[in-house]
């Protein structure tokens, strides 16, 4: 009998701190657990993906527990992934005619406008051939071309209304050497030394890893409009009070900041909102 005791008194004397051991870790992980960070998913185009990745970090830094995960690629295509999914909480296209032409299907809520995109023309750094400030140049023989498909993204979608405008392009598209998808290969194509002249959105080629080896022709605004562009919240959005809350941020101040130290024209009474 007093053995047993003994023992009884010796076990619980040996297993009753891992049990309270047991106990904490349990307790730690049910923190953890509640400390997970919410996803906020945005769906943006190639070309504002690095303002929009610099909003982001000030607003994760901001708000605790927060994540934003940024979805890249040309505009179309980020749509029609968004309307596959149905999943993500915001979307940034390269032009506000997205929003245009897809309202009616029910997926973009309210909208924010942070700033203005504008088409430009665009030579190695240097402008080694002496390129000019003519859209004509497009279809000259001499010089290699690499526009962007219209099916794919903003930038092709733009490039096919300025040559239509100019009447022509039909002479252009049988004159490039091929064509791309969107605002990054368009650049490429520029350092790659496979065109002498791009027509791409203006602000890519202030971005750091461009602005040493592309220079803008700029074109005039009624060749090339500035175009709004709106941030815009999805409609089956799961976390639509934080992502109203990151609405709020990119058009503020300290966000628009962001985009107009990359290039991007800021909404003001003197740049015309029609798309």
């Amino acid at each position: 009998m007093f053995i047993s005791s003994y023992l009884r008194f010796f076990l619980l004397f040996i297993l009753c701190p891992f049990f309270f051991l047991i106990s904490l870790t349990s307790c730690d992980n049910s923190n953890h657990n509640k400390l997970k960070k919410t996803d906020i998913l945005i769906y943006c185009g190639i070309t504002m993906v690095k303002p929009i990745s610099d909003i982001a970090k000030k607003f994760e830094a901001a708000h605790e527990g927060i994540n934003i995960i940024i979805s890249q690629g040309g505009s179309e295509g980020l749509y029609q992934s968004l309307k596959n999914s149905q999943k993500g909480d915001l979307y940034l296209p390269g032009s506000y005619s997205y929003r245009e032409r897809h309202f009616d299907e029910g997926l973009l809520s309210d909208y924010v406008d942070l700033g203005f995109n504008q088409a430009a023309m665009m030579v190695a750094k240097g402008n080694p051939k002496n390129i000019s400030a003519d859209l004509n140049n497009l279809y000259d023989e001499n010089l290699s071309v690499v526009i962007a498909s219209y099916e794919m993204g903003s930038i092709g979608r733009e490039t096919k209304n300025i040559l239509i405008k100019k009447g022509i392009y039909e002479k252009v598209v049988n004159n490039v050497i091929y064509q791309t998808s969107d605002s990054r290969t368009l650049n490429q194509a520029i350092k790659n030394g496979d065109a002498d002249i791009i027509i791409n959105w203006k602000a890519t080629a202030y971005f750091e890893d461009n602005k040493e080896l592309i220079d803008v022709i700029p074109l005039k605004p009624e060749e090339a409009k500035p175009k709004r562009l709106a941030l815009n919240l999805l409609t089956f959005s799961k976390y639509s009070d934080i992502a109203k809350k990151f609405m709020e941020f990119a058009k503020s101040p300290d966000g628009r900041a962001i985009f107009s130290n990359y290039g991007f024209a800021l909404p003001d009474s003197s740049v015309k909102k029609e798309d």
